[in-house]
């Protein structure tokens, strides 16, 4: 460690130096406070624009992922299912459209393509960490889907 003599006011003050990178060592800067610092991310908030995003809005509310396009939407807009059992009592997927049956739930479209994309990538069995031997059904909620009550 070298010292640094200060003029200051006619008075000679000697100092130490801090220890730090050599000279010229620009792997190091980013982590000394004494190096000028470069322009970069500033800490304000920036709002989120991106091709790959829609020109829509963000959705209000709770946020979920549907399980079958894989598509973030409101809470509100999509369909909860949870494990139930069928009428054999097997271990089905069971449509949750009021939210309020205990356990892990999934989100998902109520659209016959969502349905038909979640089954094909057996997306219910790992959404609701479903590990049982028999497998895990899901024509009680196929069957919900294409009840006409259903339909808006």
């Amino acid at each position: 460690m070298t010292g640094v003599s200060i003029v200051a006011r006619g008075r000679t003050r000697r100092t130490l130096a801090k220890p730090g990178p050599p000279v010229g060592c620009s792997a190091h800067r980013r982590f000394d406070n004494r190096w000028p610092r470069t322009v970069g991310l500033s800490t304000v908030a920036r709002e989120h624009i991106s091709p790959a995003c829609p020109d829509s809005p963000a959705p209000t509310g709770p946020v979920r992922t549907c399980v079958g396009c894989r598509q973030r939407a409101a809470k509100s807009e999509l369909l909860r299912v949870t494990v139930g059992s069928d009428a054999h009592g097997h271990p089905a997927v069971v449509p949750d459209p009021g939210a309020t049956s205990p356990g892990r739930g999934a989100h998902l479209h109520p659209t016959a393509e969502c349905y038909e994309l979640a089954v094909r990538r057996r997306a219910f069995a790992r959404a609701l960490r479903h590990a049982g031997q028999g497998g895990l059904t899901s024509a009680p909620l196929g069957e919900y889907l294409d009840s006409p009550a259903h339909q808006p």
